[in-house]
């Protein structure tokens, strides 16, 4: 009607004119003035800005700090996020916060983001271009050591941060594989044992003080966790009561991979899994319906803990999940276990197939928490052996590590495991790696050990030297003398041991102090380890190679 438009209007007329009166008014309110002295540094500026803005939304201060990084700097926050928007692409989402506390631990040897308010822009500039590097390296330990493949697996970042200072103290990486695997196991533990869930700026600044004065930090940082948590451990009872929101849920998934866990409808390693469809998922062993439709409440929060337990977790892909639904587990994990054998024990679910029964529940909880928390510490144990070197390792142990710079796992020396025939051209993998141990800072070949650390055996290879491991172990050394060279046999040392009821050849290869070619049908070829591979560098690459190492 007339009526009611006349009313609109009048209305909104009136909202004008309220809103018009209240700009008006702006210049009659009576606004504090600080000036600020013509000679006045910026940082002071931006100190009298803070305050000032006290009493509005204050700064952090990792925002403070990073005003006053780019108030000297002026392209910092650019650079800063190009590189975070990098490391998001690879699922690595470092914050401003974390970028900006390594590039203060960094300039000044403290955590205490106010330390870095007067460093000079060359240092800055200097200090990011170390730190950029740092990180690059740090991810790909992480993702190649740690079986840390996203953020996501890290309750928080950090915990980073006394590593990247290490790794800044140490020139740009980890000097030994044996420090690499100390740095590793206290990232694990500091997680573990919420080390900087509260508090978080006075520990990092003790740790990092550690960290600069100390060339071996390890265990004095193990010491101030003892002293904030009363042990370093990781036993059963920590798993109890505890769901997808504690540090150790997140160790759990780590553990699993770490363990070559597969998904158990399509094999698929859940460590390098791709796409949307095989995301990994967070599956309920027995079913959360099933639960609460046999005797749990889902109104009690205790009954609740129970159903949503990390116990009652495993790691799936999102279409294995699905297609498992609301089956009871002593239905569908004897089809995983025929279809997949191992597959249950690597996500170390209980074997004693009367747990797996909805009645005994309760009973399976308890036994899983149990193996949990003895595989995680055997696991950590690995880490930290006193041993310096894996050829001191137990062969166990050495699995238990994964491949890495110094360790490389081989099914076979010549059996071809897809053609199921003898193939001389195999030798070859093992030769390229030994010469490569020599060329870099020596390993552990271990022959008759798949790359998800399963047990192979030489078994097949021995069947070609008569099942004689004196015959075998002959072989080996002449083509080391053949296709190295006789001057580098000295620096291998192969033995057989058994491993679970199956024969490894252990080869322990030293550096070798000039380098080592192969030789053969493909000419003469260079080789070094590259983190957890070996790579051949072309002509131009070894001379720069070893120009570098001369």
């Amino acid at each position: 009607s007339v009526f009611s438009e006349t009313t609109e209007q009048f209305s909104a007329a009136q909202r004008y004119t309220d809103n018009l009166n209240k700009l008006k008014a702006v210049v009659n309110i009576d606004l504090p003035e600080q000036v600020i002295p013509a000679d006045a540094s910026l940082d002071q500026a931006i100190d009298v800005f803070d305050r000032v803005n006290s009493l509005g939304t204050k700064l952090t201060d990792a925002e403070l700090a990073l005003t006053h990084v780019t108030g000297k700097w002026p392209q910092a926050r650019r650079v800063i996020k190009e590189k975070m928007d990098g490391f998001s692409e690879i699922n690595f989402d470092f914050d401003l916060t974390f970028m900006t506390r390594s590039l203060t631990v960094m300039a000044t040897d403290h955590a205490l983001f106010d330390r870095i308010h007067e460093v000079p822009r060359d240092r800055l500039e200097d200090t990011w271009s170390r730190l950029s590097n740092i990180l690059d390296y740090l991810v790909n330990v992480l993702s190649t050591q740690a079986f840390i493949h996203s953020t996501q697996d890290l309750s928080t970042t950090n915990a980073l941060v006394p590593l990247v200072k290490y790794i800044d103290v140490k020139g740009g990486r980890f000097p030994t594989q044996q420090s690499m695997n100390n740095g590793i196991h206290f990232l694990y533990t500091a997680l573990n044992l919420q080390r900087y869930t509260g508090q978080t700026d006075q520990r990092l600044e003790r740790d990092i003080g550690i960290v600069v004065r100390e060339s071996n930090p390890w265990n004095s940082l193990l010491d101030q966790i003892v002293d904030q948590r009363g042990r370093k451990r990781v036993t059963s009872n920590d798993f109890e009561g505890r769901g997808t929101s504690h540090p150790l849920y997140k160790m759990s998934y780590i553990l699993a991979k770490s363990r070559q866990a597969v998904d158990w409808f399509n094999g698929i390693n859940l460590g390098l899994q791709v796409g949307d469809r095989y995301r990994i998922h967070s599956h309920h062993i027995f079913p959360q319906s099933l639960l609460y439709q046999n005797g749990f409440d889902s109104s009690n929060h205790v009954h609740i803990q129970f159903v949503n337990a990390i116990a009652n977790r495993a790691f799936l892909t999102s279409e294995t999940n699905i297609e498992i639904s609301n089956r009871f587990p002593e239905e569908y994990l004897p089809e995983v276990e025929e279809k997949y054998p191992g597959a249950l024990e690597k996500q170390l679910i209980p074997p004693d197939r009367n747990l797996w029964k909805l009645e005994n529940y309760l009973e399976f909880l308890s036994a899983r928490r149990q193996l949990i928390s003895e595989k995680l510490d055997e696991y950590l144990n690995a880490l930290v052996s006193e041993e310096e070197d894996s050829s001191s390792l137990p062969v166990k142990s050495v699995i238990a590590l994964g491949e890495g710079p110094n360790v490389e796992f081989k099914s076979t020396l010549q059996w071809d495991i897809y053609q199921e025939k003898k193939n001389v051209d195999l030798r070859h993998e093992v030769l390229k790696t030994i010469v490569a141990f020599m060329n870099s800072d020596a390993g552990t070949l271990l022959i008759g050990v798949e790359d998800s650390g399963e047990i192979f055996g030489l078994e097949k290879d021995l069947s070609f030297t008569r099942d004689s491991e004196d015959l075998f172990l002959n072989m080996l050394s002449s083509l080391i003398i053949d296709q190295i060279g006789v001057e580098f046999v000295n620096l291998v040392e192969a033995r057989i041991e058994i491993v679970d009821d199956k024969k490894v050849c252990v080869v322990n290869v030293s550096k070798s102090s000039s380098a080592a070619f192969l030789s053969g049908s493909r000419g003469s070829e260079f080789f070094v380890r590259v983190f957890n591979t070996t790579r051949q560098l072309d002509s131009e690459e070894t001379m720069h190679y070893l120009e570098g190492t001369g």
